[in-house]
């Protein structure tokens, strides 16, 4: 008796032995790459890059337009949950009325009305998966092109809707909110050029990180402001929603990381007197292949056309205004909003992975490169069978990033604190952005290793 429990002692010491040797050469490996990082002078011009651009950025998101009435501009926003949502959106230019007020929101719109015109445009689709790289740039330039007359529309209905409400001076006049529209296209386009610069020469998506460098930076004044109006009372709800973020992260941080791999073995081939190949091996795709987009996609179709109704509000027409109140009250609705929200993040997902991800030059590079996933046949077969597995494993993909995009919804229905819905979105992006900085850095550094 007293062996079998001396076994059971030392098999529990191994195990938590082996456990700490694990994570000590984890720490290791992960020191290594740190050091690696800033001795290797490519990497750290990148890293560098990244971190210059968006310290611009935030210089830029403090430069007020003329003409605003700051004390007017802050209560405005106190009191109304869907420009906090814009604000996140435009990576925090917005509550200040600074030039970069509109973010990237322009651009994301026009990519979005790119990439559903490769649906429905059979020369937009060859232009993008059929003529290569060049293809590719052209098909970015229309983006870039329309992104001008999208800011121009978005920043004249943001400032006439701000003037209505008293956030702008009555005295700047027509040429005033003249000047402040270029100021604002200009910003706009200048923080497009901004992160296609991050893409290019930094680590990462640059527009990801400049709607994650917005969000971050307000972590402070909101740490702040609940520290001054905290109440012993609220401590259930505060450790609440702390699990509720602890419970999110893992979340993402699990499917993100979930891989579906498809078996692959390379047939056996004679070279020169040599064998080759016979080698198994397997694709792993991804459960979620959209990352963070299919959020910011869905946000960006429910903000423009709630921006365009607060202005039609106010106009003179009685009937117009009459029927925008009416669509108003629909999108503030908790539960038109919260089911609006999980079907675009849906569709949004499976929509986006159909775009980058093509199961047949999967199989046709399978079958240049003389391997064949057992049991099915190469070439038409294989792209059915890749496809069919991609289609169910982002149905799950689809469902999990939906339901984690109106949790928030749900507890601000529960709470009645309306801060959960903008920090969950938030969150969202931050988590789903990090996994993604992470992974770009970790391939910059095991390419540099090799």
């Amino acid at each position: 008796m007293q062996n079998k429990k001396a076994r059971k002692a030392n098999k529990k010491i191994k195990s938590e032995i082996y456990n700490l040797k694990f994570e000590i050469k984890t720490m290791e490996r992960f020191l290594e790459k740190i050091k690696l990082i800033f001795h290797d002078k490519g990497l750290r011009g990148r890293v560098f890059f990244v971190f210059g651009a968006l310290v611009l950025f935030r210089a830029f998101s403090a430069i007020p337009i003329p003409g605003v009435d700051t004390a007017r501009l802050a209560e405005f926003f106190s009191n109304n949950q869907f420009f906090g949502l814009l604000n996140i959106f435009s990576g925090g230019g917005l509550a200040n009325m600074s030039i970069v007020m509109l973010g990237v929101a322009p651009y994301i719109t026009g990519s979005i009305i790119m990439q559903l015109g490769t649906v429905i445009s059979p020369r937009l689709k060859a232009l993008y998966h059929e003529e290569g790289e060049a293809g590719r740039r052209r098909f970015i330039q229309y983006s870039r092109l329309l992104t001008v007359p999208l800011a121009a529309i978005q920043g004249f209905g943001l400032l006439i809707l701000l003037a209505r409400q008293g956030v702008l001076l009555g005295g700047i006049g027509t040429a005033g909110l003249l000047v402040n529209l270029l100021v604002i296209i200009a910003g706009s386009v200048l923080l497009m050029w901004l992160g296609e610069l991050i893409t290019e020469f930094g680590i990462g998506n640059g527009v990801s990180l400049i709607i994650f460098a917005g969000i971050v930076s307000s972590i402070p004044s909101v740490l702040q402001q609940s520290l001054f109006t905290f109440n012993v009372a609220q401590i259930p709800l505060y450790l609440g929603f702390l699990l509720a973020t602890i419970v999110i992260i893992a979340s993402v941080v699990s499917v993100t990381e979930a891989e579906r791999p498809i078996p692959v073995t390379y047939a056996k081939r004679v070279r020169g007197g040599k064998m080759y190949g016979g080698v198994s091996t397997y694709l792993p795709l991804r459960l979620n292949q959209a990352g963070v987009i299919p959020i910011i996609f869905a946000l960006s179709i429910l903000l423009f056309p709630q921006m365009m109704i607060n202005i039609l509000v106010a106009a003179g027409n009685a009937t117009v205004s009459a029927v925008a109140t009416w669509f108003l009250s629909v999108f503030q609705n908790q539960l038109v909003y919260g089911v609006l929200y999980f079907i675009l993040v849906f569709l949004f997902t499976y929509f986006y992975t159909a775009v980058t991800f093509d199961p047949e030059s999967i199989a046709t590079n399978l079958q240049k490169s003389g391997a064949f996933i057992p049991g099915v046949r190469p070439g038409h077969t294989t792209t059915l069978y890749v496809a069919r597995i991609v289609t169910r494993i982002t149905f799950v993909g689809a469902l999990f990033l939906g339901i984690v995009a109106i949790l928030p919804l749900i507890m601000q229905g529960l709470t009645g604190v309306a801060s959960f819905a903008i920090g969950g979105t938030a969150l969202l992006i931050v988590v789903s952005v990090v996994l993604d900085l992470v992974k770009k850095v970790d391939a910059q550094v095991s390419m540099r290793e090799y």
